[in-house]
């Protein structure tokens, strides 16, 4: 497809409401996930809509995984035996405002939570560029948003409900469980069926977001921290041409009131943008979320789409790599040396800060982290012989891949990069010793050579 028709084609479908969530879980010849990349190779899907039954159904079936909102763009939810839904799980189960914190059904989605918190006078640290994805799901895979002192979205996790291979019903905390629940945490979906998810939550508060085009890389190489340091989440968009990042968004908290001076003109070099922007600059802005300054509620500026509108037609395919920030210039360069292997594939990367965690499999473990993500084309063929040169720029970083995105680095080099990898399989054999749970993606990923 030519771009000019890409970009008409997608414009369209980026105006169309969302499709409502029931609608998309009737059972079809070939399900499929959110970017259509994707056929799950069983089409028995078995909805549960309480922990009773998600107990009865993994006593009854010998194999099963958890299919939740479909964003992820590989097989680690895949299953050739039993697929189970919790999609009518999606609810509040209690907030508790002394302790901060909030319970909720594993499938409710950060859209679903977010209005809810703030009309009670909380927010969540942060948000990833999509509100549309469960909270379970995301944090099962350490989905991430920005900002230097922003934790990924498993770092508000405080407890976990889970349903064993054994049908047994366990709760892990922060307070109480040390390493069991830091193991826990990111478990790509190995260690049973989350059913309730406990987050922290903290007095909401108010953001604008203003975006600049054009930033020199020169600039980038010189101001790296500052730049990335200019507000409470800012992301980098590049199509890695012209020797600059095309959009620099920045979010900030109006408390906090980190970033440019209201409306500044220049940003390290780059320019204001005159009108909102699309991350990328052809298509239409319609469905994402108010720039210019203008202030709003947190959760109406920390993703980049907005809540009730579907971000795009989901025709593209994506990857993502995580590296120790200490190395984001040198990282960022080694990628931009490939930009003529990249671009004819790419419609976007973006660029993003994550703050160092202490959850075992998560990609910012025990690191602050750059995550240089690509938005591609859905040419899996292309892409796949892209993705070894980028991944072989970034091996001297050690860098770390997505679990829910598109990678093809060899198991041995990716299980070298946790070295508490080998505790948490036996953390999995605990809770799963037959095997239940495992699929393909985990038997090549977490056991393969």
């Amino acid at each position: 497809m030519e771009k000019r028709t890409f970009i008409k084609l997608s414009t369209t479908l980026l105006a169309m409401p969302a499709i409502a969530p029931l609608a998309s879980w009737v059972p079809d010849k070939k399900l499929k996930n959110w970017a259509g990349n994707l056929s799950y190779s069983t089409d028995r899907l078995h909805p549960a809509s309480s922990v009773e039954q998600v107990r009865e159904a993994v006593k009854k079936y010998p194999k099963l995984k958890v299919l939740g909102t479909r964003h992820c763009f590989n097989t680690i939810a895949d299953s050739t035996d039993n697929l189970l839904s919790l999609n009518a799980m999606d609810k509040v189960v209690s907030l508790n405002e002394k302790a901060r914190t909030v319970t909720v059904d594993a499938t409710m989605k950060y859209g679903q939570l977010a209005p809810y918190l703030d009309k009670k006078g909380f927010a969540l640290h942060n948000l990833a560029s999509l509100p549309h994805i469960s909270i379970a799901g995301a944090c099962a895979t350490a989905t991430h948003g920005s900002g230097v002192k922003n934790g990924n979205l498993s770092t508000a996790v405080s407890a976990m409900e889970i349903v064993t291979a054994a049908g047994d019903v366990r709760t892990v905390s922060r307070a109480n469980d040390g390493d069991l629940f830091r193991a826990a945490v990111v478990h790509l979906g190995a260690l049973g069926v989350v059913t309730k998810v406990t987050l922290d939550m903290e007095p909401t508060f108010q953001m604008r977001q203003y975006v600049y085009e054009n930033l020199p890389i020169a600039q980038l190489k010189e101001h790296f921290e500052a730049i990335v340091s200019g507000g409470y989440s800012v992301s980098l968009f590049t199509d890695w041409q012209k020797s600059r990042v095309n959009e620099v968004w920045i979010k900030q908290r109006i408390d906090k009131n980190a970033g440019p001076e209201r409306g500044a003109a220049t940003y390290f070099g780059a320019t204001l943008a005159k009108k909102n922007l699309h991350p990328i600059a052809e298509l239409s802005a319609v469905n994402c979320t108010e720039q210019m300054g203008v202030p709003g509620p947190w959760y109406e500026r920390m993703p980049h789409f907005r809540m009730g509108f579907t971000p795009s037609s989901g025709t593209e395919l994506q990857s993502e790599y995580f590296v120790p920030r200490r190395n984001a210039i040198d990282a960022i360069l080694a990628v931009e040396r490939l930009r003529d292997s990249i671009s004819p594939h790419l419609m976007i990367s973006e660029l993003r800060t994550i703050d160092a965690d202490n959850l075992w499999l998560s990609p910012c473990y025990k690191q602050p982290s750059l995550a240089i993500h690509f938005t591609w084309k859905q040419d899996w063929a292309s892409v796949k012989k892209v993705l070894p040169l980028i991944e072989r720029e970034l091996a001297p970083f050690k860098a770390r891949p997505h679990w829910g995105k598109l990678f093809t680095m060899a198991p041995a080099q990716l299980q070298s990069r946790y070295e508490k990898l080998a505790a948490f399989k036996q953390l999995v054999h605990e809770y799963d010793p037959k095997g239940k749970f495992r699929n393909a993606f985990l038997d090549t990923n977490l056991y393969g050579s």
